[in-house]
């Protein structure tokens, strides 16, 4: 059996208080193995965005735990958390989240010299190369298409050499063909570079490069199940379960 990457445990996550509280997330027990790539899908408000944020210590629980290659979040200072953030956890955007003066070296070197990395600038090249970018080094986010301006953020994800990648809808603001290109980037993420990658998405044509689906409804998982590559099978799996 692969390693579990990231294990919730009766995760819980409650807004508000008496007739305005929220229950955003309800008792979610999730296990993700290592260099597995997991898609999830699910209405908005069902829960989605705040199991990535609560995943990737972004914000903390009202109950249960959250457990990163091994270390549970709840047994971390705030200091140690933000650590494990830094170190095993990458985090690719909707919109790119790039600094506008800096390059794309620049950029996806950032998280490293946050750490102090005197190699910084050299891993960050090297993934930029590897992510199909290698004649863009110097480029600036303006110079860049879409499609380049997020390769530079998974570059940036990457370069911190982490346990997990968290892509929040990381094709939502690309065109049909970008969108395309991404989805089979993370998916050699996965399979080539042998990272865990969990990826929220509300496309199910992006979700079918997944390994696996797991759709969620008010707070709940009510569906997971692995993927084959059929294009259909995440569309035909949201029908089944109400969802479309």
């Amino acid at each position: 059996m692969s390693e579990v990457i990231v294990q919730t445990k009766s995760l819980t996550k409650v807004y508000g208080a008496g007739a305005a509280q929220v229950t955003a997330l309800g008792g979610v027990d999730l296990s993700v193995y290592a260099g597995t790539f997991v898609a999830v899908m699910g209405p908005s408000g069902c829960g989605k965005s705040t199991l990535l944020n609560l995943l990737g210590g972004l914000d903390t629980p009202t109950s249960g735990d959250v457990v990163i290659a091994g270390d549970s979040l709840a047994d971390l200072s705030d200091d140690k958390v933000t650590e494990l953030r830094r170190r095993r956890i990458g985090f690719v955007f909707q919109f790119f989240n790039l600094i506008p003066v800096l390059t794309a070296t620049e950029n996806a070197a950032l998280p490293l010299r946050l750490d102090g990395d005197p190699q910084a600038s050299e891993k960050a090249r090297e993934w930029l190369t590897r992510v199909g970018l290698g004649d863009r080094l110097d480029n600036r986010p303006d110079q860049l298409s879409g499609g380049q301006q997020q390769r530079v953020a998974v570059a940036r994800a990457l370069s911190t050499d982490p346990a997990l990648i968290l892509a929040d809808e990381p094709t939502g603001n690309l065109d049909s063909k970008s969108a395309t290109e991404i989805a089979q980037l993370l998916a050699q993420v996965s399979t080539k570079w042998g990272r865990t990658v969990l990826m929220v998405t509300h496309d199910p044509r992006i979700a079918a490069f997944a390994h696996r689906l797991v759709l969620m409804r008010d707070g709940q998982i009510v569906d997971d199940m692995p993927l084959d590559g059929s294009s259909t099978a995440p569309r035909a799996a949201l029908e089944k379960a109400g969802l479309v």
